[in-house]
This record gives structure tokens, C-alpha cells and sequence, in this order.
């Protein structure tokens, strides 16, 4: 077991350790890393120290504005869909359930390339059916408005698993004595049921927090065009440059840390400290608000709610992508005859670019999938199942890479990989690895809550009755973990299919996934193409979505 713990300490100290420690190396010396080159150069806060000048001060306080007015709106968004779901009469609350959750299953890129098909300035079709309509308005989605509302809807869906969740636990025993008291409805929301929720608002919101400030693909889809510079962006600039400024990239990466640490230390300071407990031995039912007509008027917001973050957005890419011109001069005229046409629609399933493209997505995809969950369930098992000494440092690398950003990541993997005399750079293997590396923390999460689920006195039992360890965990611990093994595979698998920022570093021409494809249709402006490939894309997740919910998979924060 030693050997095994030592093994897996190995492994995850070069999936996550080392390109972390690259990446600071980078940012505090003069050189960079690459092929042959071990010399330390000079070590010295020199970089950070120049880096940090007006250009960066202004893309982190733009980062910092996007990311707070994301939060709010995921916040206020959220917390109202899961009350009106666990505490009203509201009808529809099946329909409720899934409007609330369905946004996360567009990945933010597609969302990001959606609105820019609705809300670009010029040509964006609703800006477009208001000039037809004779309406003196604009919507501009390449604003810091338009960036703070597509971040904000789509990361609600976190708010409100994380509410929801919370409030079907709550014991609703605190709710009736403040009703008993005579305190109205509305007040014992406000003072009792939302105070209690406090963990998981704040939980939920500083997540989100950081996943906004992280983001990469939404700012270089809306933000690079609005010229808003954040510090995802100012990262890719440098790394795309030619050469590239990789130790003023791995200057700012540090510093966006330094940002996401100091947002968790304070989250555990605000939650720290106080009883939230509110799970109770016995159930009972708590008691549903009445709307009265207003529930019809919660109903509608709720379809709405729907109707702008998936139908349009959606209807929006087989649109663009199935009409005859690039250009919607007329949003009014598009039923002419003639206006439609599936060729394009059609054309990703003939073209060996996207084919293999598909190809490379599936392979990656499923074989991250296979290796994150073997090895979060070795993990989870040494963290959960064993006394050995050193388990709370290897949880702790496991789970790491949630405060790092997915774009300082790339960067750390990029320059392991081209100095570690292992030769998977160029090759699917790297693109494996790096997303095994960053989803790392969420197969961790799934399947320790699996394994602490799972009694360890019958797995002992098997092993006082003559089987060996390794057979006791193969014959009883894993087959009573199936359902969550099953749900972690697909988690992985549904974030592998999603990912974009880590392999924006590693691909080449022969290892370009279709997400890397989309985004390369749109850098080069061909928008009908980048829309077709967004519905294909759309449609694979969908399905993918559909597979983890008979399987029960909850969330893929």
C-alpha cells in the first residue's frame, strides 16, 4: 500500500505540481522554459514588478468588475429559481427544474459565439430586427453589460443547484417557528430560510466569482472585440505573440492566482465560524408559499428565463448556419424562399477537418474520462481508506488545480511537457494528460462522496474472511461504487467534450479538437461555420446531458 501511495503521489505531483512550480519559475525569472534548457537564470520579482503597470492594473480591474457583476447576477438569478422551486405553488415545477439547470449545458464559448451571432452591434440579428422594426435601440453584447449578462445566466445554474440542494436538506422546523411567531412569509424567507442558506449562497457566488474571473473563452469572444481587456486575454496575447512573452504571461498568471487564493481564504472567513446546521433526524414538509396569481406571472419569468438562454441562443446558431448568405441584411425578409438551405448545416459531417476533429474529441475525451476517474478512485481511496501519513498533502495536490485558472494551467502543462523527456508533446497523449491534470479536483469530489458513502466494515470483512486487499476492493468496494464510478465517467467526459482554454497551448494541425475548431472559424470570421459546428456541438453535450442524468450525475462544477 506504501508503494501505492508513493506511486500516486508521483503521478499527481507531475500532473498538477510541476506545471504549477513552471509556471511561477516563469514568472520570477528572466528565461523561459524550453527544451533543453535547465539554467534558473535570474530569479527576482523584476517581472511581476514591471508587469504590473496600467495596462495590467486596468485588465484586473476589468476582470474584477466582470467577475463581481457575473456573481450577482448568477446570485439574485439562482437563489430565485431554487426558492420558487423548494418554497412556492409556482406551476411547472418539473419544467422549473430543468430551465434551472439547462444553461450549464452549453458550454461557454457556444454561448459566447451565440450572442455575438444576436448581439453584435452591426450585424447581430436582434439588433438587426429592431432597425427593421424601426426601433432606435442597440444591444451590444461586446460591452462590459453584454459580458456581465452572459456569464451571469450562464454560471446561475451553480447558484442554484448549490440553494437547492441546501433548501431540500433544511429542516423546516426553523421556518415554522418564525411563522408562529407571526413573522409573514416573505419576512421568514428573508430572515430565517435565506440566513440559514448563507453557506451555500456564499459558496455559490464566490464559485462563481471565480469562474467568471478565470474565464477565458467568453471575454475572447465578447470582450476582445469591445476592446475590454481582462487578464485571461492579456495572458493569451503575450502566449500568442511571435516570440512569445512568456515570463510577462506567467507574471500575470501569478498574479490572478494571488486573486483566486485571496477570494478563497476569504469565502472560509465569511462561512467560518458559525452553526448553519439545519438537517434534522425526522422529515417533514415545509410549508409552500402561496403566489396566488402571481405564480402565473414567476411561470412566465421562468420560460423566459428558458427561452434567452437556450432556445435563442440555440435557435440563433441553426439559423445563421442554415441560411443561404453570411449576411442578414433583413431579419424580417429571411422567410423568402429560397432563404434556407441545410448545406451548411450538413457540410461539418462531410468536411475530414471536423471529421477528425469529432475523431480526436472522442479519443481524448473517453480516454480522460478512464483515466480520471482510475485514478480519483485510487485517491479517494488512499485519502479515505488508509491511515498512511501524508494523505491530507496528497487531497490537497488533488484538488489544486481548482485555484488555478484553466489558462495558467495550459500554460504550466505546455512547459513540463516540452522539458519532461517524456515525447507525448504534439500528441493526443499531452491533450490527456492536461485535461486529467485540471479535472482532476472534480473526479476527486464525485468519487470520494461516493466512497465515504460506501461502509468500509463490509470491504474489512472480506479481508478478515481471507481475500486480499486488492480483491476485497475489486469484488465489494468497487461494484457498491458503480453508480458513482459510472457518474464520474460521464462528468469527465461531459468536461472533456467542453474544455477549450488548457488545449489552446498543446494542439497542433494533426490534434485539434472541435472545440479548438469552432474557435478557430470564428478568429478567422467564417460565422456560418462556427455556427454549424455549434449546433453539432450543442447536440453532442445534449446527449451527453441526457446519459448523466439517468445516471445521476448532479453537477459538473
Amino acid at each position: 500500500m506504501r508503494i501505492a501511495f508513493g506511486v500516486t503521489v508521483a503521478v499527481v505531483v507531475v500532473l498538477v505540481g510541476i506545471p504549477i512550480l513552471f509556471v511561477v519559475f516563469a514568472a520570477l525569472s528572466d528565461v523561459m522554459p524550453r527544451p533543453g534548457n535547465i539554467s534558473m537564470g535570474n530569479l527576482s520579482i523584476e517581472t511581476i514588478r514591471q508587469i504590473v503597470n496600467g495596462q495590467t492594473l486596468d485588465a484586473a480591474t476589468n476582470s474584477l468588475l466582470l467577475a463581481f457583476g457575473a456573481s450577482l447576477v448568477a446570485l439574485v438569478t439562482g437563489t430565485v429559481l431554487a426558492v420558487l422551486l423548494a418554497r412556492t405553488n409556482i406551476p411547472g415545477r418539473r419544467f422549473l427544474r430543468v430551465a434551472g439547470i439547462a444553461p450549464m449545458f452549453i458550454p461557454a464559448f457556444v454561448a459566447a459565439l451565440s450572442w455575438s451571432i444576436l448581439a453584435s452591434p452591426q450585424s447581430g440579428l436582434i439588433n438587426v430586427l429592431l432597425r427593421d422594426l424601426g426601433i432606435d435601440l442597440t444591444i451590444d453584447a461586446y460591452s462590459m453589460g453584454g459580458l456581465v449578462f452572459v456569464l451571469g445566466v450562464y454560471y446561475a445554474p451553480y447558484v442554484f443547484l448549490f440553494v437547492s440542494s441546501a433548501l431540500a436538506l433544511m429542516n423546516p422546523d426553523l421556518e415554522e417557528a418564525a411563522l408562529v411567531h407571526g413573522d409573514s412569509m416573505f419576512g421568514t424567507l428573508r430572515r430565517v430560510t435565506l440566513s440559514l442558506m448563507t453557506p451555500a449562497i456564499v459558496g455559490s457566488t464566490f464559485l462563481v466569482f471565480i469562474l467568471a474571473l478565470e474565464n477565458f473563452p467568453v471575454a475572447q469572444f465578447l470582450a476582445t472585440p469591445g476592446r475590454i481587456d481582462t487578464l485571461p486575454t492579456f495572458i493569451y496575447r503575450y502566449m500568442s505573440e511571435s516570440p512569445p512573452r512568456g515570463n510577462e504571461a506567467a507574471a500575470i498568471a501569478v498574479v490572478l492566482i494571488v486573486i483566486v487564493l485571496g477570494l478563497t481564504w476569504l469565502q472560509r472567513v465569511i462561512v467560518g465560524g458559525r452553526d448553519y446546521t439545519t438537517v434534522a433526524g425526522k422529515g417533514m414538509r415545509a410549508r409552500v408559499l402561496d403566489l396566488g396569481p402571481l405564480r402565473w406571472v414567476a411561470a412566465v419569468a421562468v420560460a423566459l428565463y428558458f427561452f434567452v438562454t437556450v432556445v435563442l441562443p440555440v435557435g440563433a446558431l441553426v439559423v445563421v448556419s442554415a441560411y443561404s448568405s453570411p449576411y442578414i441584411a433583413s431579419v424580417t425578409n429571411m422567410l423568402d424562399r429560397g432563404s434556407f438551405t441545410g448545406e451548411r448545416l450538413l457540410a461539418p459531417l462531410s468536411d475530414s477537418m471536423v471529421l477528425d476533429a469529432m475523431g480526436n474529441s472522442a479519443i481524448v475525451s473517453v480516454v480522460t474520462a478512464v483515466a480520471a476517474t482510475a485514478l480519483a478512485f485510487i485517491v479517494a481511496y488512499l485519502v479515505y481508506r488508509t491511515h498512511l501519513r501524508g494523505r491530507g498533502v496528497l487531497e490537497g495536490l488533488s484538488m489544486a488545480p481548482v485555484a488555478i485558472p484553466a489558462i495558467v494551467m495550459g500554460m504550466g502543462l505546455l512547459w513540463t511537457w516540452l522539458i519532461l523527456p517524456i515525447p507525448i508533446y504534439g500528441t493526443l497523449a499531452i491533450l490527456v494528460v492536461a485535461f486529467v491534470a485540471v479535472q482532476l479536483p472534480q473526479a476527486f469530489r464525485g468519487m470520494s462522496s461516493s466512497m465515504l458513502q460506501v461502509n468500509k466494515e463490509l470491504e474489512e470483512s472480506a479481508m478478515v474472511h481471507g481475500a486480499s486487499r486488492f480483491r476485497s476492493i475489486v469484488t465489494v468496494t468497487a461494484p457498491l461504487m458503480r453508480s458513482g464510478i459510472g457518474s464520474t465517467f460521464v462528468l469527465m467526459l461531459m468536461l472533456s467534450m467542453r474544455e477549450m482554454t488548457v488545449p489552446l497551448f498543446l494542439y497542433n494541425t494533426n490534434t485539434r479538437l472541435l472545440s479548438i475548431v469552432i474557435f478557430d472559424q470564428y478568429e478567422n470570421g467564417a460565422m456560418q461555420n462556427a455556427a454549424a459546428l455549434g449546433v453539432w456541438y450543442v447536440l453532442i453535450i445534449g446527449a451527453l446531458a441526457v446519459i448523466a442524468g439517468r445516471l445521476g450525475v448532479k453537477s459538473i462544477a
